[in-house]
């Protein structure tokens, strides 16, 4: 059975939002090729041996996003509605499109995704490879629909964060849950619930399909709509990886559900905004804890002013 392989490339500043894109239309799945943190990754994986002279040869400055179409979906539709969003953001994309047999792509996701380590804690790892390391909590979790597979800086810093703050117990909201990674994982250490948002559905639908394989549904409240009309009561961590303009919108909603010595953690955030997104933080009437940077990519750990009360 053969698939449509439509290729978006951009540069790697532009990847989230080109695979949020692509995310929003793809009826099989996507595929993501991103060789910027090559080395790094294998760092953390050191027990599988990736870097060959074909991956070391790859352009890190882009970034390619796959969408696979099935054989019953029309490419010239896809393609065209494609052209439009990206055209819309105002991304510098190339389109490619190839024939592609279904087993092909299938593999492909599984030749460069392997266990990651994040921080002392955790690990995520696909559904197909086998993982036991003692002290290691292991989240499961495929590539796919949703964006959030700890692959990218903005995840893993996120991740990281809450393998640190996570002691037992919390109670977490996470602004644009995607695939509910960055949820999952806090549940997974300790915390006693959490709430997940998203305006995607499909986010949503994943985000719970994720949650059951991990064991953790019943303390995962995921739902569609967006802060404002979904979020109640306080929270002891609330995440936020999404973008900059995002974040920078919601911030003033973020006191008001922030326990007194919750953390905000909040990434997406390219370092050319870092300034613009800590002063939004800032004066929502939140304290910039610490910054956190890894290849252009940003973290913001913020909380209330010591002393501060409801």
């Amino acid at each position: 059975m053969e698939w449509t392989d439509i290729r978006i490339t951009v540069p790697k500043a532009e990847a989230e939002t080109a695979e949020a894109i692509a995310t929003g239309i793809a009826g099989g799945g996507i595929y993501i090729e991103d060789y910027s943190d090559l080395e790094e990754q294998v760092e953390a994986i050191a027990h599988v041996d990736l870097i060959e002279q074909e991956l070391r040869d790859k352009d890190r400055s882009v970034v390619a996003v796959h969408l696979y179409l099935s054989p019953d979906e029309n490419p010239a539709e896809v393609l065209e509605l494609l052209r439009e969003r990206l055209q819309k953001a105002e991304l510098h994309a190339q389109l490619s499109v190839t024939g592609v047999e279904e087993a092909d792509w299938e593999n492909g996701w599984k030749a460069f995704y392997h266990a990651m380590e994040l921080g002392r804690r955790l690990a995520v790892c696909p559904s197909w490879e086998s993982y036991d390391q003692p002290g290691r909590t292991v989240l499961r979790l495929d590539p796919g629909m949703a964006f959030g597979t700890g692959t990218h800086e903005t995840t893993s810093l996120c991740l990281t964060a809450l393998d640190e703050l996570v002691k037992g117990g919390e109670r977490l909201l996470d602004i644009g849950t995607g695939s509910g990674i960055l949820a999952i994982a806090a549940l997974l250490l300790g915390a006693r619930e959490a709430d997940g948002v998203d305006i995607d559905p499909m986010c949503v639908r994943t985000a719970g399909e994720n949650a059951a394989l991990n064991g953790v549904a019943e303390r995962f409240a995921v739902k569609v709509g967006d802060l404002s009309d979904q979020a109640a009561g306080i929270y002891d961590l609330i995440t936020a990886n999404i973008v900059a303009n995002a974040i920078i919108s919601l911030a003033p909603q973020v006191p008001a559900l922030l326990g007194e010595t919750g953390t905000f953690i909040a990434s997406g955030i390219i370092d050319e905004r870092e300034a613009e997104v800590a002063a939004a933080i800032r004066q929502a009437g939140l304290e910039v804890r610490d910054i956190r940077r890894q290849n252009g990519w940003v973290c913001i750990l913020a909380g209330r002013p010591a002393g501060d009360g409801k």
